[in-house]
């Protein structure tokens, strides 16, 4: 089965993407996830417990469903960048990208020499299947899809340059990270944040760059739909299972304490 990279996936979709993050580190959670009908999986590596060796794992597991994998790599360190492309992730997710000159060196990190300056290691990487692919490195722009995150004030300002940068396939803003940067701790909904996220869409799309957003809450992600977001996460693992667990103790244990 071959999995087209998440640009790839936009671009023929006639639908906007939506998607989940999966958090909990587990390659059996990632398979379950990966086979619930959705577009796209987050894997993350920013705030979950994952290394190299499970973001691998991860990529196995979900390899056999028709499902798109993107890793969210912690920080734009070009070694991580080398690393996780070769372990076979088409897709990457940059965190915390506030300036063109920045995502520039991201889209440089992400790609050979002459186009940028990722090490060659493929006879030796799943990413081209040990030199099983033929051609891997003169096509490997191909292969690979790079995602920059939005999620500061400072980011918003440069969202239209950010969106130009030759190499970025796509902007993602996150509206966590944004509204403690406005001075709205934990109120990633305040208007002012929802007026930041969609002004951050009209320069981004101007562009003709598609814009995703982080939204859990479906009344928003609509909002966010409406705007023209073409890829969305509306979920994670961790969070549909705490919500799951805390649903069945207020169904079964408070019932049994009222019942004593």
């Amino acid at each position: 089965m071959t999995i087209p990279t998440l640009r790839d996936a936009i671009r023929s979709s006639d639908r906007p993407l939506a998607g989940m993050w999966v958090c909990s580190g587990s390659p059996l959670v990632a398979e379950i996830c990966a086979g619930g009908g959705l577009d796209w999986l987050l894997i993350d590596m920013e705030h979950s417990p994952n290394g190299l060796e499970s973001i691998l794992a991860q990529l196995q597991a979900v390899a056999a469903y028709p499902v798109v994998p993107v890793v969210r790599i912690p920080e734009a360190d070009p070694v991580v960048i080398k690393q996780v492309l070769d372990l076979g992730a088409k897709n990457l997710l940059v965190p915390m990208v506030n300036s063109a000159e920045e995502a520039r060196a991201v889209v440089e990190a992400a790609h050979y020499p002459p186009l940028g300056r990722r090490g060659v290691g493929s006879a030796l990487a799943r990413s081209a299947r040990w030199n099983r692919i033929d051609n891997y490195l003169v096509n490997a722009a191909a292969h690979v899809s790079i995602f920059v995150q939005i999620e500061t004030a400072e980011a918003v300002d440069a969202a239209a340059e950010i969106a130009a940068t030759d190499g970025v396939d796509g902007v993602f803003v996150g509206p966590s990270d944004l509204a403690a940067s406005m001075g709205y701790l934990g109120q990633q909904t305040h208007p002012e944040v929802t007026a930041a996220v969609r002004r951050a869409f009209v320069d981004v799309i101007a562009k003709g760059i598609p814009v995703g957003v982080n939204a859990f809450v479906p009344e928003v992600a609509d909002g966010y739909l409406a705007a023209g977001a073409s890829f969305v996460l509306i979920g994670a693992d961790v969070a549909l299972l705490a919500r799951g667990s805390e649903a069945l103790a207020a169904r079964f244990v408070e019932t049994e304490r009222d019942d004593q």
